[in-house]
């Protein structure tokens, strides 16, 4: 919670440059050693969990502020950042209304009033990711998906939201070349599509269906080393995977 005085320089700052009562809160999905992870913020010297977020400049496009404000928790470029939903709830902010309550006159605080976010989810390179908090937090950090804090706002709506479209997308659009390595085996592709799923697959019905899409490029070599038959190594091809993002596919998992 700010004090008096950092409510007052900071209502002022931000009323200064934003766009009054809009707000971006971003979903960052990110994969390690077979875990779905979401990209959180933690409060100075509380346990309450937030999404990245922040507001958008006066003369900034709705896309630019999302791309800027990833850029700022992760340190990425060219993140792949899709728009997903608009949250509007008259009573969203009621927490921060109530946080701050009568510390200045109300048409003087930026958080006072109903602010409308709007939500977008990331797919992100885990290793690539250099997770940095904002002035309102002491920690960012990586959580795994099922161990997920319980967050403040509608920001567990906003995250659940995120997650239903992304696993919606599975059934007519590639997911991957964002969230794994540059080669990968054909288990661990499935892990992440199972991950994100949240059930089992069939090994040779994924394995037949990944490969029908034509996304996909096979090493003339397995991978080395292991005590077992070496796996091939898989990469997707960026041409038609970017073809299937544009056109793509029918059918479901």
């Amino acid at each position: 919670m700010l004090s008096k005085q950092q409510l007052i320089e900071y209502s002022e700052d931000a009323r200064k440059n934003y766009v009054n009562h809009i707000s971006i809160d971003c979903v960052v999905f990110g994969f390690h050693e077979g875990q779905m992870k979401v990209l959180l913020l933690k409060t100075h010297n509380e346990e309450k969990w937030y999404l990245p977020g922040g507001f958008v400049l006066k003369q900034e496009p709705i896309d630019d502020a999302a791309d800027r404000i990833l850029k700022e928790r992760t340190g990425l470029d060219k993140i792949f950042l899709q728009q997903f939903k608009v949250f509007g709830d008259p009573d969203r902010s009621k927490v921060h209304n109530d946080m701050y309550q009568g510390l200045i006159p109300q048409e003087q605080n930026w958080f006072s009033g109903r602010f409308i976010s709007i939500g977008y989810y990331a797919l992100v390179d885990f290793f690539g990711v250099s997770p940095q908090q904002d002035q309102f937090s002491e920690l960012c950090t990586w959580r795994d998906l099922d161990d997920m804090p319980e967050m403040e706002l509608d920001h567990e709506n906003i995250y659940k939201t995120a997650l239903d479209t992304l696993r919606l997308q599975l059934n007519y659009q590639p997911i991957g070349y964002n969230l794994m390595p540059k080669e990968f085996t054909m288990p661990e592709l499935q892990k992440l599509y199972e991950t994100i799923l949240g059930k089992k697959l069939d090994r040779r019905n994924f394995q037949r269906r990944i490969l029908g899409f034509g996304i996909l490029n096979r090493s003339e070599q397995p991978r080395k080393g292991g005590a077992h038959k070496a796996p091939y190594l898989y990469s997707f091809d960026l041409e038609n995977y970017q073809h299937a993002l544009t056109e793509g596919f029918k059918g479901g998992w």
